[in-house]
């Protein structure tokens, strides 16, 4: 289930790290482990595990903030809206719709870190609409979808480029494990059918998290507009939360785009004609 939150900016500042997504993250897991401090450590320590893989099952949208001015030399965003709004996804029942808004209304946090940042106050938690999402469904990621592989011998992670021989395969994989660590989901081996086709040219993206401490590192990831043909429960698992890798981080929020159901309807159309 996908919710609307809306803050007002309550301070003079207007400077904001462009690389804010783990000071987001953080505010996320704060305000989960005031209501249920076990879960909130269970979702940062371990989350949802299958096999070897841990999944923390929510993700949340880029910030919206109008048009700011780019201090692209010091990586900051001036910001000149004084409401700002972020939509955050959990995979959860949908008895836990009151919990979440209860949650987060009235919360406040300073978001950046302790040289640029912003006073925030939520002032609104909306649930947004359902997508009524089956078969093949256009989508634009919003934010990097993160595929990587590591090979032996290496420290560090390779990041997957859409265009990549493997992309489909390992991004298939990842949605298998996320649905397999799910509670009440039972186990799945594999997901037919299983089709991406990009709409567009990926562009990359690379994101630093934990700026300016020990624990800095970088992720790469790329935006691209494309199709997706999966059965509708894992439309359904992309919606709670997302696509690709370390959507906790705000990395692979997708939303469907406006001609969805146009392409589906093509696809539907095409399949009986080859059938």
């Amino acid at each position: 289930m996908r919710f609307k939150i809306t803050f007002n900016r309550t301070g003079k500042q207007r400077m904001l790290p462009m690389d804010y997504q783990y000071y987001l993250s953080a505010w996320i897991y704060k305000v989960i482990g005031q209501a249920d401090p076990l879960f909130s450590d269970f979702l940062h320590s371990q989350g949802y595990v299958n096999g070897h893989r841990s999944f923390k099952l929510f993700g949340y949208s880029p910030l919206s903030f109008g048009k700011p001015v780019l201090w692209k030399e010091k990586s900051l965003f001036e910001i000149q809206e004084n409401q700002l709004s972020v939509n955050i996804s959990f995979h959860l029942a949908e008895a836990a719709e009151r919990f979440i808004i209860g949650l987060f209304n009235n919360q406040k946090l300073y978001l950046g870190d302790r040289f640029n940042g912003l006073d925030l106050s939520v002032v609104s938690v909306e649930r947004l609409p359902v997508v009524d999402a089956g078969g093949t469904v256009a989508y634009r990621a919003l934010s990097p979808v993160v595929v990587s592989i590591l090979p032996e011998g290496k420290k560090y992670p390779d990041y997957l480029n859409p265009e990549h021989e493997s992309y489909e395969v390992l991004l298939r994989q990842n949605l298998i494990n996320k649905f397999n660590s799910t509670p009440g989901n039972g186990s799945i081996g594999t997901i037919t059918p299983f089709h991406i086709k990009l709409r567009s040219s990926p562009r990359s993206k690379l994101i630093t998290i934990k700026p300016y401490t020990p624990e800095q590192s970088k992720v790469r990831g790329f935006v691209f507009d494309f199709t997706l043909s999966c059965p509708a429960e894992i439309h359904h698992l992309i919606e709670g939360c997302g696509l690709g890798e370390k959507n906790s981080m705000g990395f692979g929020w997708v939303e469907p785009m406006a001609d969805s159901k146009k392409v589906n309807k093509i696809q539907h159309e095409t399949n009986l004609q080859n059938d």
